[in-house]
């Protein structure tokens, strides 16, 4: 039984809450204003509690050959859970955490402290200030999973966004972004063109209810400049604990439909997420 104390703090861009999991002894859910941002067992790394979180790391294992190191940007950090994944699956991989909320940054160096070694650097800063000046073709794989509060920032879905992600990475690089959006889709199908507009080669992970728009959740982009392991993502997808579909080619194209890049002027947050959508409320 974990007899761990909740921990509750104002970081810079809301509430943090740290909470113990009954079932693991050094297990913690993290929330900001109740909606869950990270689940982080420190005994087991390599644990994904959540669907999204184990979506990226479906993309994270195919994206080169098993336990080879990967140059890693991971935009957004929260509680580091996939950071842990990639070092403990991946040893050797040097990693950078871009995380705009030095607060939530402090909170988690103090109670869930990286192991030594884990090749895993922290910066507090803007993500797209941040992938602005990165080197260009430094990152095998970029992951996007920046959320202020529950939607996406809007600096983070624009053409040029997306433009700045491809310049970074390398010609076989791999960006994956975890997004959210119900039915019509007005924002998944958007990014879905705004990606598709860099990027030729494009896939989208998520749950067949979600797909059908019988309810509001998270779906995973994968973008690349070159083929990657699709057949490989399917399976790994369709074989979870949480079964997601792997849509790509003639069925994405009909999900895009109509819809056109966003260029940053018109650039929009993903919509507010129904109450009680991620536990909130």
């Amino acid at each position: 039984m974990n007899e761990q104390i909740p921990v509750l703090r104002e970081v810079d861009h809301g509430t943090a809450r740290l909470m113990p999991d009954v079932d693991r002894e050094r297990a913690w859910l993290l929330t900001v204003d109740g909606a869950p941002q990270s689940y982080v067992d420190l005994d087991a790394p390599d644990h994904l509690e959540f669907e999204y979180a184990r979506r990226l790391g479906h993309v994270a294992d195919t994206a080169a050959a098993e336990r080879a190191p990967l140059d890693v940007l991971h935009l957004g950090g929260g509680a580091l859970s996939l950071p842990r994944y990639v070092a403990a699956t991946r040893p050797g991989s040097r990693q950078d955490v871009v995380e705009a909320d030095g607060g939530l940054v402090a909170l988690v160096a103090e109670h869930l402290p990286l192991p030594d070694g884990s090749g895993v650097t922290v910066h507090t800063a803007d993500a797209r200030r941040w992938l602005e000046a990165a080197p260009a073709a430094s990152a095998d794989l970029i992951v996007g999973d920046v959320f202020g509060g529950s939607r996406v920032p809007a600096h983070l879905t624009s053409l040029t966004y997306a433009r700045e992600i491809r310049r970074v990475l390398r010609p076989e690089g791999i960006y994956a972004a975890n997004l959210a959006d119900g039915a019509p889709f007005a924002f998944l199908r958007s990014q879905l063109a705004t990606f598709a507009a860099v990027f030729p080669e494009l896939a989208l992970i998520a749950e067949p209810a979600v797909l059908r728009g019988r309810r509001f959740g998270n779906a995973v982009l994968v973008a690349s400049g070159a083929p990657f392991d699709l057949p490989g993502l399917a399976r790994r997808a369709a074989g979870d604990a949480f079964p997601a579909r792997v849509e790509h080619g003639e069925a994405l194209a009909r999900l895009i439909g109509d819809a056109a890049p966003v260029a940053d002027a018109e650039a929009v947050a993903s919509p507010v997420p129904p109450e009680g959508a991620f536990g909130i409320g």
